[in-house]
């Protein structure tokens, strides 16, 4: 691909991943409030790069991934959002299905930021794959993701287990 969607929105800047954004998603992961719901533990360093490079070649393979998400007005690290084909060992199977996640920093929980850039990232989506199905998988004690993606009008399809944890998984299109 040779030019990588950038997404604005009235606040927000949603850019493909960049070398630069390294220390800002290593104090993302790093954040224990923000990862509880999310693998439950935080990231080191090694494991934030991993993320970063896997995030930016997404692009490459699929033709979709994740962007860096930035307050346009001050370049402040919002958090990631996206879509992946990660091949999880999880029933019912999403393989082959764009899976949308997000993760936001946690200063910028409940102003409305994450449906903002989930709203950008699904729109986005809609002009690459029409109103085919979009995927998210959420612990069930995420209740504030799981307003959001319901809100976004993904629907449960299934409660499954995913490396040993409880998952809920939901569906739009």
């Amino acid at each position: 691909m040779s030019s990588l969607p950038v997404l604005t929105t009235a606040r927000l800047t949603l850019a493909p991943p960049e070398r630069s954004d390294f220390e800002d998603s290593v104090a993302l992961w790093s954040d224990p409030m923000v990862t509880r719901h999310v693998g439950g533990r935080t990231s080191t360093p090694e494991e934030s790069w991993a993320r970063l490079l896997r995030a930016r070649g997404l692009w490459s393979l699929l033709g979709y991934g994740y962007w860096g998400v930035r307050e346009t007005a001050t370049g402040r690290y919002v958090g990631e959002v996206g879509f992946a084909d990660f091949h999880r060992a999880l029933e019912p199977s999403i393989d082959g299905i764009p899976e949308m996640g997000w993760v936001l920093a946690l200063w910028a929980h409940g102003q409305g930021l994450a449906s903002e850039a989930v709203t950008a990232g699904l729109a986005w989506g809609e002009t690459v794959w029409g109103e085919g199905p979009v995927v998210c998988i959420i612990d069930p004690d995420n209740a504030p993701s799981l307003k959001l993606a319901r809100r976004m009008e993904f629907v449960e399809v299934a409660r499954t287990i995913y490396k040993d944890g409880p998952t809920v998984l939901l569906r739009r299109g």
